[in-house]
């Protein structure tokens, strides 16, 4: 859905007006709202989309700026910066309109105080490394994670006992602008974080940070078939805020590979070297798969590269849609050298076969020779 623009993701064309994008915000944010999809982080993360394509679409400015340059064009806009009332207020008091009915009430909304806005998100998200084994039966792994928490001494604002002032670099606008060439661009100011207010002198306890840092560590049951890019969220082992409230821990895997055994989504290949003769008569072999041996019967002639499907054999779906297949692709080996003996035995059992069989190009040769020939008569 990243790769979608942002008209595309709330499903309007480019001429739509206000009122047709404003419609089609709610339709899909109602869709992927995280009250309604509880545990769900693709609706999660789809709703994040939708959040961020309606506050540029709903802005003129960001939305004009957009339309002639995309995405790369708002780089420093999107994220501390303010927005016009038909942007982020518009989208808050569209919140308490629809969903009134999972947060208790409406009531209109007010902008938020800079000693109140966090300085961090409270959402964090930690990378994990795990075997190809833990992640196809599943484990159960300690993480241990550095979280931020909130400067007692200066409330999380980062200023000696949380005193704040109008920030001089963007008088409060909360944005500075950078000229290049004949366009001007504007960013998020870099000294206040777009929140318009800055440290009148640094707290000495976080040196200005509005954070202390602490250690700690968690374990988390990693269920069968978690694949690489995978997400799995901790609930309440984020980022804790001003107010401590603490946000969730997501943890993304990146599954190591395997020697043996390749991962396609939920089905498994194996490489199984086979002698040429095997393959000619039809051998029968034992061969590995995830849960202990099966037997592979080789057709009569089987080709190299070859596929020979079991069904049912390959990795657990994640979310529990059943099991994918275990696909074995032979590689047919041939022997490098020949002994005389063997030379022989060999001729002997491809004279056995008859010239037809045996020298089949001879058929399709002679006739391409006898072709070439009559070109020169």
């Amino acid at each position: 859905m990243e790769d979608l623009s942002y008209y595309e993701i709330l499903e309007v064309s480019q001429t739509a007006d206000k009122t047709t994008i404003k419609k089609a915000y709610r339709t899909m944010a109602k869709k992927y709202h995280p009250d309604k999809n509880a545990g769900d982080a693709d609706a999660e993360h789809k709703f994040k989309l939708c959040n961020e394509a309606y506050q540029c679409l709903s802005d003129e400015k960001q939305k004009g700026i957009y339309d002639r340059y995309g995405k790369e064009g708002l780089q420093g806009m999107g994220g501390g910066g303010r927005r016009s009332s038909g942007g982020f207020d518009d989208l808050g008091s569209m919140f308490e309109d629809m969903f009134s009915g999972f947060s208790g009430g409406g009531g209109s909304r007010r902008r938020q105080n800079p000693a109140d806005m966090e300085k961090y998100p409270l959402d964090m998200n930690v990378d994990m490394y795990i075997s190809f084994h833990e992640a196809i039966f599943g484990c159960e792994k300690e993480i241990e994670f550095t979280y931020k928490k909130a400067c007692k001494d200066c409330k999380g604002t980062g200023a000696k006992n949380g005193k704040l002032s109008t920030c001089k670099d963007c008088q409060g606008q909360g944005q500075v602008y950078i000229k290049q060439g004949f366009m001007t661009f504007s960013q998020t100011c870099p000294t206040c974080q777009g929140t318009g207010s800055a440290a009148t002198d640094k707290c000495k306890s976080c040196h200005g940070a509005g954070y202390d840092e602490v250690r700690e560590s968690v374990t988390v049951k990693i269920p069968a078939g978690i694949d690489s890019d995978n997400r799995l969220r901790v609930s309440g082992k984020g980022n804790i805020g001003k107010r401590g409230s603490r946000g969730d821990l997501y943890v993304t895997f990146t599954v190591k590979p395997d020697k043996h055994f390749q991962r396609d989504g939920n089905d498994v290949y194996i490489a199984i070297p086979v002698f040429f003769t095997q393959a000619v008569a039809g051998d029968t072999l034992t061969i590995p798969s995830l849960t202990g041996e099966l037997e592979l019967k080789l057709d009569v002639g089987t080709r190299d590269k070859q596929h020979f499907t079991f069904r049912g054999e390959g990795i657990e779906d994640v979310h529990g849609h059943g099991k994918g297949d275990l696909i074995a692709q032979v590689d047919i080996t041939y022997p490098k050298k020949l002994r005389d003996e063997q030379k022989d035995m060999l001729n002997q059992l491809q004279e056995s076969f008859g010239i037809e069989e045996s020298k089949p190009h001879q058929t399709v040769l002679d006739s391409a020779i006898g072709t070439m020939k009559s070109w020169f008569k």
